[in-house]
């Protein structure tokens, strides 16, 4: 290969950054196009048929413009819906998603007392269910449908203006007493959850594990990436991460700082 991949991350806003910072820990030398559907924010209320239908014409405008060579679906909601679609859609690309991550917390949890802080989309889901059933029957699992944290995880990126009260409402939920025992493991089954960790770690009532699948995603496409791709050759190109907005708004002054962090510069 003469020249480092390109890479598409998507997600419905910013929560997939968390999985981006991941991943160019792994791979700092490759091409990124960081894409976040803010027009279409949040996912929660979207009909399931017209959301599917949406992300596939998103990412099959960006398959068309962009060619990349592999596709990280940064969203839960989208993956459990979209991500079967995709791949039968365009079978050569690869496409990698994230699902919550019960099984790993129900094998680290020494109470046995889990709960999985989502979207309510990704609750009810029967995807959800069936996690459940295959890793966490042992376990008891609390799950926590939560319509409003990943608008406040985009409300600080853009503002950094978040309440703590209105953190503490949405993960009170998870923490559960029973029999003497307390709820030891809390997977965070949203990719914008883990952009306010700090703060549910400070507001938390006892300490918990937070599990973030961000990092076992990273590996996953670091593993995937073609084998050929020689590191010393790569980094002799500049580095380009590029961000696209579907709406075409221009970050604010506050997400632009952030951004920039990333080295993050936004697609004309």
């Amino acid at each position: 290969m003469n020249c480092p991949p390109k890479i598409v991350i998507f997600d419905s806003g910013l929560g997939g950054l968390t999985v981006f910072s991941e991943i160019i820990l792994l791979r700092p030398y490759l091409h990124y196009i960081y894409c976040a559907d803010d027009a279409g924010f949040p996912y929660g209320s979207w009909n399931e048929v017209e959301l599917i239908e949406r992300v596939i014409n998103i990412i099959g405008n960006l398959i068309a413009t962009e060619s990349p060579d592999m596709v990280v679906i940064a969203c839960n909601t989208a993956s459990t819906l979209v991500l079967s679609h995709l791949r039968r859609r365009w079978p050569m690309i690869p496409f990698i998603g994230t699902v919550p991550a019960i099984k790993p917390a129900a094998e680290q949890s020494h109470s046995h007392m889990i709960s999985v802080l989502a979207t309510p989309g990704t609750v009810k889901r029967d995807y959800t269910q069936k996690l459940i059933m295959q890793f966490a029957g042992h376990c008891q699992v609390t799950l926590v449908g939560s319509s409003q944290l990943a608008g406040l995880a985009e409300r600080a990126m853009h503002h950094g203006e978040v309440q703590d009260e209105e953190i503490k409402t949405e993960i009170t939920p998870c923490f559960v007493e029973s029999n003497g025992k307390r709820t030891d493991t809390i997977v965070l089954a949203c990719t914008h959850y883990p952009l306010l960790v700090k703060e549910f770690h400070r507001l938390a009532p006892w300490p918990v594990d937070w599990i973030n699948p961000a990092p076992a995603i990273a590996r996953r496409v670091d593993y995937l990436l073609t084998e050929n791709c020689q590191e010393a050759l790569i980094q002799q190109y500049p580095n380009d991460r590029r961000i696209i907005f579907t709406s075409g708004k221009k970050p604010d002054l506050f997400l632009n700082k952030i951004l920039k962090g990333y080295s993050l510069q936004q697609m004309e």
